[in-house]
């Protein structure tokens, strides 16, 4: 049954049959995850995207809540061969269109091809091809989102741990995965999780041990309130971040990033070591990623695939950065150590 329309950028529209009814656009992106779509639908990352699944079949495991990131869903849409009606239903009750009964192996390989690109889908019993078309028409560069954080930010702060007997932290919430909360807290941090566009005042008035620039969606020099504030605390109280918040911070610092071709999404990107030789399994969500470090920060991690820096550091102004989420969920968790590291360098 021919009740959906995708339409990608340059032209071509896919029939698909209709799961959540709904029109909507986005940037079209794949994931390579197998298991945790529950983590990567409610994934603050993927606002304003519209996210296809590699793997054929999503919903297997049913949906619960305890495994969500964030408290709704983020892509715009879904895009997938077959969803499972426990999944349909639930983005149906989120208001997000999504379709299946369509060829994911050939969107797949052209993103891979051409790169993310566009896209406009129309679900449901009226939808026309035009309205697909119509959405498509509309859609914008992730760029050109320039208020992307006050979108998937917390509005005020919010306090974890409060009687915790560790370090305090200050997370800047550029779009912040639960898991990376809970992370911390875990490691009996305190934390207080700010908005993106908090002031100098604002950090101050927590006196964090700990500085951390969460991952988020979107062009990384969008966020330019939140570089201010790396650059006034850089050299004064250690640092972290991961995903944007590694961009963040090596933008903030003299560094440059730049928009991958199709980014890295999925569970299996294989990560080296440069100082141990190790290569680890981690979990990645990012369409952008540092160009040049700067002279600030040294390259100390590079992905296997393509060479693109996976981590900086610099010992002397107390900085740690990973591109990829060492949190985790939905796993591999060969790179938690991090938390314990950031931690660890917050305390001496």
């Amino acid at each position: 049954m021919t009740d959906a329309y995708v339409a990608i950028e340059g032209g071509r529209v896919v029939e698909a049959r209709s799961r959540a009814p709904g029109t909507t656009r986005g940037e079209l992106v794949f994931t390579t995850a197998y298991t945790g779509y529950e983590e990567s639908l409610t994934d603050p990352s993927y606002e304003e995207q519209i996210l296809t699944f590699s793997y054929p079949l999503i919903g297997n495991y049913g949906v619960r809540e305890e495994r969500f990131e964030s408290d709704r869903v983020h892509p715009r849409g879904v895009v997938a061969r077959e969803l499972t009606e426990d999944v349909a239903e639930w983005l149906e009750s989120e208001g997000v269109p999504a379709v299946d009964h369509l060829d994911t192996r050939e969107i797949v390989t052209g993103i891979r091809d051409e790169g993310a690109m566009k896209c406009g889908i129309a679900a449901g019993p009226d939808a026309t091809e035009a309205d697909a078309l119509a959405e498509l028409e509309q859609c914008e560069h992730m760029s050109d989102h320039t208020e992307i954080g006050a979108q998937v930010s917390v509005g005020e702060p919010e306090l974890f741990n409060e009687d915790g007997d560790g370090e305090t932290v200050a997370l800047i919430d550029c779009g912040a995965k639960g898991s990376i909360i809970d992370s911390l807290v875990e490691r009996d941090a305190v934390v207080h999780v700010l908005p993106y566009d908090a002031t100098e005042d604002d950090v101050a008035a927590v006196d964090p041990d700990l500085l951390f620039i969460s991952n988020g969606p979107g062009d990384p020099e969008n966020f330019e309130q939140t570089k201010d504030l790396v650059d006034s605390y850089v050299g004064e109280t250690p640092m972290a971040g991961i995903c944007l918040g590694q961009q963040v911070v090596a933008s903030a610092l003299g560094g440059s990033t730049e928009k991958m071709e199709f980014g890295h999404r999925g569970v299996n990107q294989p990560v080296r070591d440069l100082r141990t030789d190790r290569v680890v399994m981690t979990t990645q969500n990012h369409g952008y990623t540092v160009a040049e470090p700067g002279d600030k920060l040294e390259v100390t991690q590079i992905n296997v695939n393509d060479d693109t820096p996976e981590g900086l550091e610099n010992d002397d102004l107390e900085i740690i950065t990973r591109q990829y989420h060492p949190e985790a969920n939905p796993g591999p968790n060969d790179s938690k150590g991090f938390f314990d590291d950031v931690l660890a360098m917050a305390e001496d």
